[in-house]
């Protein structure tokens, strides 16, 4: 049902029945009743308009658990420091409760397959700027970035071109559950930066995208978090 909803938000070029199908329902109106049971909506009209709060309402207890149960588990083996080059990139903002990413991810998606920036030839980076725990909901941000060397100025979909700065980074990959990166930079800042001896530099936490949900199973999602240094 995840992947399910997911593909009924972001991949608009997929057919209700046919993500039904692939969800293992045998008709699409069995699937838009189990959907409609546990989100509140049917699929046709959570695709127009995603109620992403129902829909983490019904995800919380099991993400909850995951990450309880589940936790992701980081030594220092599993950081390497790059040399990293500047990357050109267009950002799209996002600022609000983090709830309301996705409304903000179904725009940035939209954008990019009209400029034809898509992730198969561009690449796909977040930049963290601020800390969802600690940050007031209403002013948490987010950036949703493409790698790209054209120049884009704010206009009808509030679209700039900025650089992700080059230089030394400490780099985390991270394969499975990447919608929820705290773990992770939470072992990178607590964890493995006071024993490195290193020093962060100026500049926010972000990562990169490598492989999507729901493009392949959520297990098999990579993102690479990578945390600037001095």
């Amino acid at each position: 049902m995840k992947r399910a909803s997911f593909r009924l938000a972001y991949r608009d070029d997929q057919s209700v029945t046919q993500i039904a199908m692939d969800a293992g329902y045998d008709a699409p109106d069995a699937f838009a009743r189990a959907f409609r049971q546990r989100f509140g909506q049917s699929p046709s009209s959570f695709r127009k308009s995603p109620d992403w709060e129902t829909w983490l309402t019904a995800f919380g207890p099991i993400m909850n658990a995951r990450n309880k149960l589940m936790q992701q588990i980081f030594n220092t083996s599993d950081v390497t420091i790059r040399e990293v080059s500047p990357i050109r990139v267009a950002i799209m903002e996002h600022r609000g409760p983090p709830a309301t990413i996705g409304t903000t991810i179904q725009r940035f998606i939209r954008w990019r397959k009209t400029v034809g920036l898509v992730p198969r030839s561009s690449e796909t980076f977040n930049i963290f700027r601020c800390d969802p725990r600690t940050t007031n909901p209403n002013d948490y941000r987010l950036d949703l970035c493409v790698g790209t060397e054209r120049v884009f100025e704010a206009g009808n979909e509030d679209i700039v071109s900025s650089t992700i700065p080059g230089g030394r980074c400490a780099v985390l990959r991270v394969v499975g559950h990447t919608d929820d990166l705290a773990t992770a930079a939470l072992y990178l800042y607590r964890d493995w930066l006071p024993q490195s001896g290193e020093e962060a530099r100026d500049f926010p936490l972000y990562c990169q995208r490598i492989a999507f949900f729901p493009e392949v199973p959520e297990h098999e999602a990579v993102a690479d978090l990578f945390l600037p240094l001095k």
